[in-house]
């Protein structure tokens, strides 16, 4: 167990903290209480989150602790954190919420990109996920897009028209490269 997936790890347990400060933060504004201690913890769980992201993956690549746990684990705890603030903000009562189609395209997209990933493997026997620059702009946004609702900033429409747009992008790229691979395969039998 490396330090790097040490960190992963913290990172994952950081998520129901997280969920729990956002929802009561959430009830106390429509309460007409607005408890601003449980929204600073609830930025500080997320931002601390983030940054642990950059962490592990710096300690991982520049201390030689690359790991088979790790590589699953540090996108698995990227992708549960950003879903469960999505979700999280897009139903409870912070003074912004995100639209609706936000979280769905969010889902959609990981759903779909998690399913064709087995489907690939299933079909050909080797799935090959190729990181594309989009999923990372993707990723960064809707941090972004997050970080943006909790610090309560103005025109919240952009940061999250934004983010969706790099989601889709990055899902329709993820569909064309699994067809190719099928196509591909399909072509050697």
């Amino acid at each position: 167990m490396t330090l790097a997936t040490q960190i992963t790890l913290f990172r994952i347990l950081l998520i129901p903290v997280f969920i729990a400060l956002a929802i009561y933060y959430g009830q106390s504004v429509a309460s007409g209480i607005d408890d601003g201690w449980l929204r600073f913890w609830a930025i500080f769980a997320f931002a601390l989150a983030a940054i642990s992201d950059a962490l592990d993956g710096y300690i991982a690549r520049n201390y030689n602790q690359m790991t088979r746990l790790g590589a699953i684990l540090d996108p698995l705890a990227d992708k549960l954190m950003l879903l469960s603030a999505v979700v999280t903000l897009s139903f409870t009562s912070w003074h912004q919420h995100f639209p609706i189609w936000f979280p769905t395209l969010v889902i959609f997209r990981d759903v779909v990109s998690i399913g064709g990933a087995f489907l690939i493997d299933y079909l050909t026997g080797k799935c090959v996920i190729r990181p594309h620059w989009t999923g990372k702009v993707s990723t960064f946004m809707q941090f972004a897009a997050v970080l943006w609702l909790m610090l309560d900033f103005p025109f919240l429409l952009w940061p999250t028209a934004l983010a969706g747009l790099f989601t889709l992008v990055s899902g329709l790229l993820n569909l064309t490269d699994a067809i190719r691979q099928v196509q591909e395969h399909d072509g050697r039998v």
